[in-house]
């Protein structure tokens, strides 16, 4: 009966984190799709790294935590964080852009 918690604890501590890898998959693979289809001028008109940047940044992020021990690793940390800058400042910059409502 003693032994059965250590296994237990194993077992949670796999659980969270496979939902943490699958979140952090599906946001970089978000962001990385996202980048490619946007066009290249849009990224220059609202100040911030070139496309291909953006994309470089991500995709190497996106080998990095699959090549890596998961999203706990150093470079997992790194990939959602460069992940979620793009998602939540670039993308909305580039839909503000787009819409023509400008920056303001």
């Amino acid at each position: 009966m003693a032994n059965a918690a250590p296994i237990f604890a194993f077992e949670v501590r796999y659980v969270i984190e496979l939902i943490l890898l699958v979140f952090a998959l599906i946001i970089q693979g978000v962001a990385l799709v996202h980048a490619i289809t946007q066009r290249s001028d849009a990224f220059a008109a609202i100040g911030t790294l070139p496309k291909g940047g953006w994309i470089a940044i991500l995709a190497v992020c996106l080998v990095l935590i699959l090549l890596s021990r998961g999203p706990i690793s150093l470079f997992g940390l790194i990939g959602i964080a460069a992940a979620l800058i793009y998602l939540l400042d670039v993308r909305v910059g580039l839909r503000d852009l787009s819409d023509g409502k400008g920056f303001w």
